[in-house]
């Protein structure tokens, strides 16, 4: 019996998520009876936790700086362990967002706008028009987003308050209205499109994550055009970035203009059963142990 390491918690802004997926995962994995699952919190001492349990995959359920980096892939790669999403570099380009980007916009994926700025640039004056948007480069699940909205005067004070934690290597983005989507891509395949609806100013940490922040339309209620269009950039972002295993790309559709904008791909989604990739998976009849399942037997080393 194949002997599997499910590796979540860690150390980033993302911890509280990785957990949840990660114990989904392992959960799941047991329910196909095929494997020997071992559950393993990340500590800075990976490595060793690592070759203690002797497993013969990796499931990767860290999220966050040092989980989705490729960082800890790295560390997969030296210890010659096969493991699951994405490899070394894929995981770095993507998780770093103006060189995916960089990327998108070479393979003629529609991007929005943006400027690298530091935090005391971005409180000194607007480094937009705007609105505009403040992102980390480097976070994921919203983390330190913030929206600057129309007709505001100053930028964003909390940028240089004592509260702030995401560094200082940050980007301003013109922001896109309209509608949030999302696209799941499985391997070689784009699964279906999400639209995420929310009450809140944009899908932010507690829209994802909190009770009731958000509804997700599964598959989104859409022109056949704007899903062709979806599904087909989603798979073209997976492909330019050289990702492997599961990812999920988010854009932003503004219907008034037809532009659908592509925000980020992330090389290690959600992995709850309410998730958008799982449920997307199960849209296509794909049940959350065969999507984890699928995952295991993806696995390779080098990736």
């Amino acid at each position: 019996m194949k002997r599997v390491a499910v590796v979540y918690g860690g150390w980033s802004s993302e911890r509280d998520v990785s957990i949840s997926s990660g114990t989904a995962m392992a959960k799941a994995a047991r329910e196909t009876g095929r494997y020997d699952v071992i559950e393993i919190d990340a500590t800075r001492e990976l490595a060793q936790q690592l070759k203690d349990a002797a497993p013969d995959v990796v499931l990767n359920g860290l999220h966050g700086p040092g989980g989705e980096d490729g960082c800890v892939q790295g560390l997969f790669e030296v210890l010659g362990i096969p493991y699951t999403h994405c490899g070394v570099a894929a995981s770095a380009v993507a998780m770093d967002k103006r060189k995916s980007k960089a990327v998108y916009a070479q393979n003629d994926i529609e991007i929005a706008k943006d400027v690298k700025v530091t935090r005391a640039e971005a409180s000194a004056e607007h480094p937009l028009e705007p609105p505009y948007v403040i992102k980390p480069i480097a976070e994921g699940s919203s983390f330190g987003v913030v929206m600057v909205k129309k007709g505001t005067n100053a930028p964003a004070d909390i940028l240089m308050s004592e509260s702030w934690t995401y560094g200082d290597n940050l980007m301003a983005e013109e922001f896109i209205p309209g509608r949030e989507l999302s696209v799941g891509v499985m391997g070689d395949r784009a699964l279906c499109v999400t639209e995420i609806v929310t009450l809140r100013e944009f899908y932010d940490f507690d829209a994802k994550y909190a009770s009731g922040g958000s509804r997700h339309v599964v598959p989104a209620d859409l022109p056949e055009d704007v899903t062709r269009r979806a599904l087909e950039a989603s798979l073209k972002a997976h492909q330019a970035l050289g990702c492997r295993g599961v990812t999920r790309s988010d854009f932003r559709y503004d219907d008034e203009r037809d532009r659908l904008v592509i925000l980020e791909t992330n090389t290690q989604p959600g992995m709850t059963p309410t998730s958008l990739v799982p449920e997307q998976a199960a849209h296509l009849g794909i049940s959350f142990p065969e999507l984890v399942e699928w995952m295991i037997e993806d696995a390779s080393c080098p990736r």
